[in-house]
């Protein structure tokens, strides 16, 4: 899933975020190269969310920068991020509930795929899929095809967190954060989407994976970084991270899957 040569393609130094008097990030590094899948774990609070919020944008970060593609994006808004190849998931999916899949997918992609969006809604005789190619292949590397004039109030939870995918990957990204992408998925849900998100690494994407289940993160992910109470406790491949000793301390007490 790795690759190993060219420059990073994310590069996050010292990046800190303060509410008032609340540290929720202190000085976080963090390193995702061409077709890496990153993990992100830590107990509830640990700041894996705010991580993502302030990587892409959502969040405004106290110091620190952000990287990508050797370009400093640190002061940059979501969209221009966006637009640079920076893609996420969001833990509640902010899917359009009045929306097909397919539409989903289309306004996810800006300009471009409103248009097509907009020629399916004054076309009733148009495809469901849309004129965007990249909506069409995305929904078919997903498995969405069928589903592409569905609402998502008519899918099943693992569709829906498929459609929110979806979202994040149909104007081809370089880098996809994706936050909590498997909560609430049963384990076959949770099988499917192991393999697309060990996948994207092969197509050269870079992921950023935070996620409560361990043996997902551990099973698919190349480097796994473990945060607790905003600092970065524990950081190498997930063999070493499962036995490190501050790792064990920060989840004592808590279930085996870390939630």
């Amino acid at each position: 899933m790795t690759s190993g040569s060219g420059s990073s393609l994310l590069d996050v130094a010292g990046l800190t975020v303060r509410h008032g008097g609340l540290v929720a990030l202190d000085g976080v590094d963090m390193v995702v190269e061409p077709g890496q899948v990153v993990g992100l774990i830590g107990p509830n609070g640990a700041g894996k969310t705010t991580f993502i919020d302030a990587v892409t944008g959502y969040t405004r970060a106290t110091r620190g920068t952000v990287q990508l593609d050797g370009a400093n994006i640190s002061a940059l808004a979501p969209h221009r991020r966006a637009r640079l190849g920076l893609a996420r998931t969001f833990q509640s999916l902010e899917l359009f509930e009045d929306l097909s899949v397919a539409q989903n997918l289309a306004v996810a992609m800006g300009s471009q795929g409103l248009a097509g969006l907009a020629a399916d809604l004054a076309g009733p005789g148009r495809s469901a899929v849309g004129s965007e190619p990249a909506i069409a292949d995305t929904l078919d590397h997903l498995g969405l095809t069928g589903c592409a004039a569905r609402l998502p109030v008519e899918l099943s939870n693992g569709q829906r967190h498929l459609v929110a995918l979806g979202r994040a990957l149909v104007a081809g990204p370089r880098l996809v954060c994706l936050d909590e992408p498997a909560a609430g998925l049963d384990p076959a849900e949770t099988a499917t989407l192991a393999t697309l998100v060990a996948g994207l690494g092969a197509r050269e994407m870079g992921v950023l994976l935070v996620d409560h289940d361990m043996d997902l993160v551990m099973g698919i992910c190349d480097v796994v970084y473990v945060l607790d109470f905003g600092r970065c406790i524990a950081v190498g491949p997930p063999a070493t991270v499962r036995h490190d000793p501050l790792v064990r301390e920060a989840y004592l007490g808590m279930s085996g899957s870390g939630s």
